[in-house]
């Protein structure tokens, strides 16, 4: 498998010009958004475009109202619902322009409306932890998918990744490894038991080659 077999796969789900979503979901720093990006920039920045789902992260405070502050991550952490009901919206093509939230990693906080979609993308290359995930509101994502790809970077390759993306955003040694071999890792295996789901392996050696790591 090389990415120019990956470009042709995204490219082929767009069939007699109706828009398609393409999913790719994997363990943090696995390098999903990496691979989005680059799939994106590949195909044609205006027939493609990025929907990452880190946007509908729940905020800070709302976390902290739910006393789940420490748990930031985790499956509920999400506005699951919220990420399917745009999913939708991008399947029925309606609109002119669809706006969708970002995240911002400095601050670690969504961003709404950071992202227009116009009427020109036709593929949605939307990435996420928990897309294939059967339980709580997920199995209400993967329907909306046309596909699902599973970024299946070796481990300790994806936890040296991971530590290096905290200290970049701020915290010390200890606390990234912590944060990386705790509360991420117990995400990692949420998320790994999904992979038999996928509709398509993305290599660790394919992910590896791509970008600027870690994503």
């Amino acid at each position: 498998m090389t990415f120019d077999d990956l470009v042709r796969r995204a490219k082929a789900l767009v069939k007699d010009g109706r828009r398609a979503v393409l999913g790719i979901t994997g363990a943090p720093a696995a390098g999903k958004t990496t691979l989005a990006e680059e799939l994106v920039k590949a195909i044609d920045s205006e027939w493609a475009a990025h929907v990452p789902m880190d946007g509908f992260h729940l905020a800070d405070v709302e976390l902290s109202r739910l006393g789940r502050r420490d748990a930031k991550g985790a499956p509920d952490t999400f506005d699951a619902l919220g990420y399917a009901a745009l999913l939708k919206r991008l399947h029925d093509d309606e609109d002119d322009v669809i706006y969708a939230p970002g995240f911002e990693r400095v601050i670690e906080q969504p961003i709404a409306g950071a992202i227009p979609v116009f009427r020109s993308a036709r593929l949605i290359v939307s990435e996420g932890n928990y897309l294939l995930v059967g339980d709580g509101p997920w199995p209400k994502v993967a329907p909306l998918l046309t596909e699902v790809w599973y970024a299946d970077l070796d481990q300790e390759e994806r936890i040296t990744r991971l530590i290096d993306r905290h200290r970049r955003f701020g915290k010390d040694e200890a606390d990234a490894v912590e944060w990386a071999t705790g509360t991420d890792e117990r995400n990692a295996q949420i998320i790994l038991a999904t992979r038999e789901r996928a509709d398509l392996i993305v290599p660790a050696a394919l992910l590896r080659d791509l970008g600027t790591p870690p994503a």
